[in-house]
């Protein structure tokens, strides 16, 4: 989703300890003695995937640990090759795009990978039929073919400036999944990949299981299991993780602030492009009303959530670019104001009533707003965001639910949504942004509609010109101060508590995740244990 992903998509997203003995496996609150004891990590997160395909959107930004891309992102977020055996060559006019492969590469399963498994994934994902929520990021993309088993040609209908970020999308194997409905075939649940890691089961809702690939090409990883226990409730991955059911796991600030003087543990940051927001739905009378959303826009106080909710970590956001990025529009940041609020209100008509709520025509200000179960963070958001409203006249709503509860009713209902993604401001803006994406999963989940960005998301994504894309995008953040389809509320640093046990652990800057590709974790597969020979 652009809200669990949404991306999370949706998102999104994964049950011992980061040194486990034989013991500790039927005694989650021991701890490992020695390197040979650290060959295990499980870690919590909050959030799993839909599928574990990347036919369906699994893999497609990178570290999916089953799967590798034609390209990857090392620590500092530059690309390096991966599946292929170096950066692509690109052509003058920046249409296409020519890969030489890896040699040597095999799946899991001992089958050769080639260039035909490469055109496969692309053309499956690009299928009509095929169910993949974020095809329309491979828009830019007109054909793909194989020249031999080890060069890959991809030609652009458009010169698309991203498009190599793109290819760090995770490779299916052909001689499997071109076997099965692709939509709903075992492949979804019980995937093969190239990667470092072999799934070894999936408990939907409680953990995702995997075993070192020894045929993995970068060479067999250290940690030889690896688990993504699946904790949606933060206070129950902090006690977990404090019992030592857990070797690591993604916290909120005010939950990771418990174990600062625990010397066995290490917490680690992430810089973020992950916001939260509230959606503001065209289809309802109140949040439809774009004085209504203006209103909001200055009446919240994303400084104070900042302080008391994030605890400093993080930074008001006041759009989908963080304001640290070279791609963020100066001067549309949107300082708190009550008072502005309230005339903006007044002077559309929204008159406050006997009880301080507004009204208009009969149409009294007010909606709910939900967030999801068990998610600390976006519940505290949810209820400042409330508070702030009230003051200028606007009553919200809180209710929790979970995805099933809350998607039916996001056409008409506000929702505490995150999202976010670097490397490209179209990876993010086009998808939350774009109006024909109205309703389209968790795709502009406010059914925003408005001309002037669409034409700006479209000149953004067809041009490699950086000068052109800058103006385009700097259209689209002024423009959502005119008419903010959303408020955006914060942008969220990550932080992951860990057991000291290994060297090579390190963070990059992340999207929207919850930890199933992020984290420290990123790069599992390097780590060694302290005190080990490298």
């Amino acid at each position: 989703m652009t809200a669990r992903s949404l991306r999370g998509m949706a998102a999104a997203t994964m049950a011992a300890a980061l040194a486990l003995t034989a013991a500790a496996c039927s005694n989650p609150g021991a701890t490992g003695a020695g390197a040979a004891a650290q060959d295990s990590a499980v870690v919590g997160i909050a959030y799993e995937p839909e599928t574990l395909s990347p036919l369906l959107g699994y893999g497609k930004d990178g570290n999916s640990k089953i799967f590798d891309g034609l390209l990857a992102f090392d620590a500092g977020m530059r690309l390096r090759p991966a599946l292929a055996a170096a950066l692509p060559e690109v052509s003058a006019d920046g249409l296409t795009y020519t890969y030489k492969l890896r040699k040597g590469v095999t799946f899991s399963d001992g089958k050769p990978f080639g260039a035909k498994d490469v055109v496969f994934t692309y053309r499956t994902i690009l299928d009509k039929k095929t169910n993949n929520p974020s095809k329309s990021e491979l828009d830019a993309l007109q054909d793909v073919k194989a020249v031999g088993d080890d060069t890959v040609v991809f030609t652009l209908k458009y010169p698309y400036a991203p498009f190599a970020e793109r290819t760090v999308l995770a490779i299916a194997p052909e001689h499997i999944a071109a076997k099965q409905d692709v939509n709903a075939g075992p492949f979804t649940t019980k995937p093969i990949g190239t990667g470092p890691y072999v799934l070894t089961g999936w408990s939907k809702g409680e953990k995702i299981s995997f075993r070192a690939n020894p045929r993995y090409w970068g060479g067999a990883p250290k940690v030889k299991k690896f688990t993504m226990a699946i904790i949606k409730d933060d206070d129950v991955r902090a006690t977990r993780l404090r019992s030592g059911d857990l070797d690591g796991a993604i916290l909120p600030p005010n939950l990771a602030k418990g174990f600062t003087n625990d010397k066995a543990k290490k917490t680690y940051e992430a810089t973020t492009y992950d916001y939260r927001l509230v959606t503001l739905p065209t289809h309802n009378k109140v949040t439809g009303d774009t004085a209504v959303r203006r209103a909001l826009d200055v009446a919240v106080d994303r400084a104070t959530m900042v302080d008391k909710i994030l605890e400093g970590a993080g930074k008001p956001a006041y759009g989908p670019v963080p304001t640290d990025s070279p791609w963020f529009t100066k001067g549309t940041e949107r300082s708190h104001d009550l008072a502005a609020a309230k005339k903006i209100l007044d002077d559309a008509g929204w008159k406050p009533g006997p009880d301080g709520i507004r009204v208009k025509d009969g149409v009294r200000a007010e909606f709910p707003l939900w967030y999801l179960s068990g998610d600390k963070l976006r519940q505290e958001h949810a209820l400042a965001y409330a508070s702030d409203a009230k003051k200028a006249g606007i009553d919200i709503r809180t209710q929790a639910g979970t995805w099933e509860v809350i998607e039916p009713r996001m056409k008409q209902d506000a929702v505490l949504a995150g999202g976010g993604s670097p490397g490209d401001p179209d990876f993010d803006q086009y998808l939350l942004l774009k109006s024909s994406l109205g309703g389209d999963g968790f795709n502009n989940m406010a059914w925003y509609d408005n001309p002037a960005v669409d034409k700006a998301l479209d000149a953004g994504r067809t041009t490699n010109d950086k000068a052109k894309r800058k103006a385009a995008y700097d259209t689209v953040q002024r423009e959502l101060v005119k008419n903010p389809g959303y408020t955006f509320l914060t942008h969220i640093d990550h932080l992951y508590v860990v057991d000291d046990a290994w060297d090579g652990l390190s963070t990059q800057v992340e999207p929207h995740d919850h930890g199933l590709a992020a984290g420290p974790w990123w790069n599992v597969e390097d780590w060694t244990p302290k005190g080990a020979e490298k």
